[in-house]
């Protein structure tokens, strides 16, 4: 992948030899939030999900880059130029990106749409208290654009932005006024140039007093208060001002159009005329007829009067209206632009519509309706048009994006397109499956997630994107670990959450010939799909076990489902398991990709908080949440029969983290208490035998990670304490510190050792901390398993991740995928995942 098309590289050099990381995949949901997303005269799309600014290409479906800086959530984007400035586009290679969040912080981002270059522009002068909740702008020249900011703080800044005209040119923004709104905020905000009068400017915006407050200004940035548009019956959601339209021989006409919690959409026309005497406007307001447009407030910008007017009402929405967009106006000949007539809505209610004037009437109706079917969740946070108009976008209360393309020749044809998804809340543990084919991922928003490279799809220069496959369990409580079962059989994982019980999945059969189709791999040869005779899953109505579909009951009519009994409230459709041929879309991943529960473990007192497997795939070991010693110890599970058969006692506290050693001779385990703890297990016919061999205070505070490596006895373990230490187990009996590295730079959250040459016992050591960043450090000598000491244990850094291709907030896991092949060259794959909802791969190349 070039470059241009949007990679971002970190390298590093030492002794000569390259080590450099490039970004694979990012997986992240949006922000739940109106005015979160924008789509950028560049093709861009951008969206905050937790503390950073995500960039997407609609045309690839897959999130290019995220951009660190905010410190608290993002609310919402702005791109300059807008859609709407379609003359200060045309070739411009810069564009700009604002983005406010939740601690009323405003950043500028500077974005080369050709080269995928980005970076981070400037941080505007704190004039917001509170959270930022809206932003809109318009270009006034090719170097000028003039934008508006509003927050729960009540109130609403003017701002200009200097852009220089030189290529790559920097820009500066200023404050130019500020407006009070008193104790109800405004929410929503629109910023046009007034037809006519270049110099002036309308700024529409609405917020919870139910009415709509029109103020006009000049480029100074000095804005007044004009007048008061009434009508909606609760809070105004969203406002979008037309470009200028001629019609039927009239003026320039401004529209405004406006959408509310009340579920209705109104469309408001403003009307140019001279403002030199009193008895033109009586005259004219004389002839108006009913018929034409009901009556509106007069106001007064520049040497023009402005008569506005309800041009109509659209009810359509059964909730509330959350956004409504005009088309983006299209480029005619010679410096004229072209506004259609014709307005997006996005609602609470699941639906988008558009909306235009019918042409024998001039009546508004609803003539295109696209929405999602799921029954699991609420709608729609906003939806935005693409620039050329071809394409809508929408963004739901599940984190998720929805796209339609119109891909009709002689009518209109919208069908669903591919884009990003992933997690909407922090992601707190992910592993590989056993094959390395796919990552599965575990989030607070309590879903279970699978994401593969899809290589069944051809694509320019024949890139291969990575996807969302599956979402096997959707769960009603936060999910904290999951584990994959390692060695022969059907995939199966186990995950835990905030609740005492773990849960066993088992792929269904649409799941393999999915992922069949996904990888273009043959199936291992104990993938048997004649013995797996469950198909799919369905959701219980609590949201909490999921029932197998068989394979031999497919054709059987629902009849359960159709029964008025009792329980007739509680009951959900069927799911209908499918094997795609290409990826799936949101509706199809949170209905028909689950998978059937075959098992729970039921001992632990409190809540699941960290889950693994040995390499045999014999034995789960997992930990629960406790202040206590009775509680603190880990259960051991036999797989297979699911039975307890061990209780390992050593803890006081909370045990964060568990890990098997390659030879699955020992049992590594960290604690909130600042103690390790190595337990020798052995598996007997009656399930195993397990012995405490070594307990000691490692950490000065909380030891969050631990990793062995793969080729021997030795162990890091990293702590809050910003310290991560290198240990060894000695004759079974005893724990040695090797070495200390040096003190990092926060608290370290997250570890995975990589084995690279057994013979000299080298790795890597992945360190993610919890400010987000990711380090890479070689280790080499020791004492591998089985042999004589033979070199000093030598540890150095080779690459700090560049702060671009990092999490923004704490890493919570990181993974190696087992390489396919020995060779010290070969490119490996590091999978990670954080508190700021993203699922991230890596791929590491260059000798260590």
């Amino acid at each position: 992948m070039s470059p241009a098309a949007g990679e971002q590289l970190s390298g590093s050099h030492r002794e000569g030899r390259a080590v450099e990381a490039r970004r694979v995949f990012i997986g992240a949901g949006c922000n739940r939030v109106v005015n979160n997303v924008s789509w950028g005269a560049c093709g861009l799309v951008a969206f905050g999900t937790q503390n950073a600014v995500a960039l997407f290409s609609p045309l690839r479906g897959e999130i290019v880059t995220t951009l660190p800086g905010h410190k608290a959530p993002v609310n919402c984007t702005l791109w300059l130029p807008t859609k709407k400035d379609v003359l200060q586009v045309r070739g411009r290679e810069t564009h700009y990106l604002l983005s406010g969040s939740a601690d009323g912080t405003i950043m500028a981002w500077k974005i080369g749409s050709g080269k995928g270059e980005w970076s981070h522009a400037l941080q505007l002068p704190g004039m917001h208290k509170k959270g930022i909740t809206c932003l809109a702008g318009r270009m006034v020249s090719d170097t000028i654009a003039i934008f508006a900011s509003t927050s729960s703080d009540g109130i609403v800044v003017i701002w200009e932005m200097a852009i220089e005209p030189a290529p790559g040119g920097d820009c500066k923004v200023s404050c130019l006024h500020s407006l009070s709104v008193g104790l109800k905020p405004m929410v929503s905000l629109s910023l046009a140039v007034l037809p006519e009068q270049g110099g002036h400017l309308i700024l529409a915006m609405g917020g919870l007093d139910h009415k709509i407050h029109i103020y006009c200004g000049d480029k100074a940035g000095k804005f007044i208060k004009a007048c008061e548009l009434k009508g909606h019956s609760d809070w105004i959601r969203s406002l979008d001002f037309s470009l200028p339209v001629i019609m039927g021989g009239e003026k320039h006409n401004l529209f405004l159009v406006s959408s509310s919690q009340d579920r209705t959409i109104r469309i408001w026309k403003m009307t140019s005329e001279a403002a030199s005497s009193g008895s033109s406007v009586q005259l004219r307001k004389g002839t108006i007829e009913m018929t034409s447009y009901i009556e509106g407030p007069l106001f007064v910008a520049g040497s023009t009067s402005y008569q506005v007017s309800l041009e109509s009402l659209l009810v359509g929405h059964d909730d509330w209206v959350y956004s409504v967009e005009w088309q983006p106006p299209t480029l005619l000949t010679g410096d004229g632009a072209h506004q259609p007539m014709s307005i997006l809505s996005a609602s609470m209610d699941k639906m988008m519509m558009i909306w235009r004037p019918e042409k024998n009437t001039g009546l508004w109706i609803n003539s295109v309706t696209v929405g999602e079917l799921s029954h699991s969740t609420l709608g729609f946070y906003g939806g935005h048009w693409q620039p050329d108009g071809r394409a809508i976008l929408a963004h739901g209360y599940g984190g998720s994006f929805h796209m339609w393309r119109d891909v009709g020749l002689d009518s209109e044809n919208w069908q669903p397109q591919i884009v990003p998804s992933g997690h909407f809340a922090p992601v707190s543990d992910l592993t590989w499956a056993r094959s390395g084919q796919y990552l599965l991922s575990v989030s607070h928003d309590q879903t279970t997630r699978i994401f593969a490279p899809w290589r069944n799809q051809v694509n320019p220069g024949d890139m291969i994107y990575w996807r969302e496959i599956a979402r096997p369990q959707i769960h009603g409580h936060d999910l904290n670990c999951v584990t994959f079962i390692q060695g022969s059989g059907n995939h199966r994982f186990v995950s835990g959450a905030d609740e005492k019980v773990s849960r066993v999945f088992e792929a269904p059969l649409s799941f393999l010939k999915t992922l069949q189709q996904a990888t273009l791999l043959k199936p291992d040869i104990s993938e048997d799909f004649d013995n797996v005779q469950v198909l799919g899953a369905n959701m219980s109505a609590l949201g909490l076990s999921q029932k197998p579909i068989y394979t031999h009951g497919v054709k059987e009519s629902p009849s359960g489902n159709s029964n008025d009994g009792p329980d007739s409230m509680e009951t959900i459709p069927d799911a209908v398991p499918t094997v795609f041929t290409e990826p799936p879309v949101e509706d199809q991943l949170a209905w028909n990709t689950l998978w059937p529960e075959s098992h729970k473990l039921y001992g632990h007192g409190n809540e699941l908080f960290s889950i693994c497997c040995d390499y045999e795939g014999k034995l789960v070991a997992s930990s629960c949440k406790t202040q206590s010693a009775a509680v603190a110890e880990i259960w051991l599970w036999e797989v297979g029969a699911w039975k307890a058969v061990g209780r390992l006692q050593s803890h006081n506290l909370t045990v964060t983290e568990m890990e098997f050693s390659r030879d699955n001779a020992f049992l590594l385990s960290v604690s909130r208490d600042r103690q390790l703890s190595i337990f020798s297990i052995r598996k007997t016919e009656e399930g195993a035998e397990h012995r405490l061999v070594a307990k000691l205070e490692a950490h000065k505070r909380i030891i969050w990670a631990c990793s062995w490596n793969p080729f021997g006895y030795e162990f890091a373990t990293g702590s809050r304490d910003k310290s991560v230490k290198i240990w060894c187990v000695e004759d079974a009996s005893s724990v040695k510190l090797l070495a200390t590295l040096p003190q990092f730079r926060d608290s370290v959250t997250a570890l995975a050792w990589m084995g690279r040459d057994r013979s000299s016992n080298a790795g890597i050591l992945a360190v993610g901390m919890d400010n987000g960043l990711i380090e890479l450090w070689s280790v080499s000598g020791g004492r591998a398993a089985g042999s004589t000491p033979n070199t000093p244990l030598s540890v150095a850094c080779v690459l700090q991740f560049d702060p671009l291709l990092c999490h923004v907030s704490t890493v919570h896991r990181l993974r190696w995928q087992e390489p396919s092949s020995t060779d010290e060259k070969s490119a490996l794959e590091l999978a990670s995942c954080g508190a700021d909802h993203t699922v991230r791969v890596f791929e590491v190349r260059g000798s260590i």
